[in-house]
């Protein structure tokens, strides 16, 4: 099971912008948390205190992991228990899909065996002969899949989701999502997932925190978000999945 996650009057400032205003928060062991919100809204800041990569910012407050404080630990310790997948991938296109799969256990000083790269890459819904390949050879899906598997790898308690299906088209983004949820839970992991789309949020989180200027301004189940039980913020952004849900049907007739 995934570690708890707490946030402690945690602030973010980069010079007079504040980023992340006082948040406090717990997040469960072993749950699956969508953050969400309008751009600048402070969701991946927030997202970024957990691994540190907060970096440049004026830090105030706490983050602690299982009980222990983030800052208290050097960064590649606190790093090789939290699997990070975002927006841009990040694949290093002049090494193979299985060098890129291994890389953060080869910085450990471990090997990956063919056998646990081809596991890897099933798990994520790619071919074991996709080890083979480069990164320029493969779609941005397949590509988005390697970088999850690479996340994975390493044998995370925690897996942070910065956008990671933002740039990959709506059957893909979808498919990606149940692959992850999928793994979230085979794996127990606490999860993060920051997203834009509420619609995402609410189909595979237990949990939505909505910010609004650094700040949460809702946190409710994916059930009574859907229901208008959550607030005005909150609410406003529902309805978009929601009005589109009843133009489409009225298509259909």
């Amino acid at each position: 099971m995934g570690p708890e996650i707490r946030f402690e009057a945690v602030s973010r400032r980069f010079g007079a912008v504040i980023a992340v205003d006082g948040i406090d928060l717990t997040l469960a062991p072993g749950s699956f948390v969508a953050l969400v919100g309008e751009s600048g809204s402070g969701k991946s800041t927030l997202l970024r205190c957990v691994n540190r990569l907060d970096e440049g910012a004026t830090r105030e407050g706490a983050v602690t992991i299982g009980g222990t404080g983030v800052a208290t630990l050097p960064a590649p310790a606190l790093r090789r228990r939290i699997g990070y997948v975002f927006q841009s991938i990040g694949l290093f296109p002049h090494m193979t899909v299985a060098q890129n799969v291994a890389i953060g256990r080869r910085v450990r000083g471990e090997t990956l065996e063919s056998a646990q790269i081809a596991a890897l890459l099933d798990q994520v819904g790619l071919p074991a002969e996709f080890a083979a390949r480069m990164p320029r050879e493969l779609s941005g899906g397949q590509q988005q899949r390697v970088g999850l598997a690479r996340a994975l790898a390493i044998e995370p308690e925690i897996l942070l989701l910065d956008e990671p299906f933002a740039a990959v088209d709506p059957v893909t983004r979808d498919t990606l999502g149940k692959t992850v949820r999928a793994l979230h839970d085979a794996r127990g992991l606490t999860t993060i997932l920051v997203t834009h789309d509420m619609a995402e949020a609410l189909l595979l989180a237990d949990r939505v925190i909505v910010l609004a200027n650094g700040r949460i301004v809702a946190d409710a189940a994916p059930a009574d978000l859907a229901a208008g039980r959550a607030g005005a913020e909150a609410e406003a952004l529902v309805a978009v999945p929601r009005e589109q849900a009843r133009r489409i049907a009225e298509l259909g007739g």
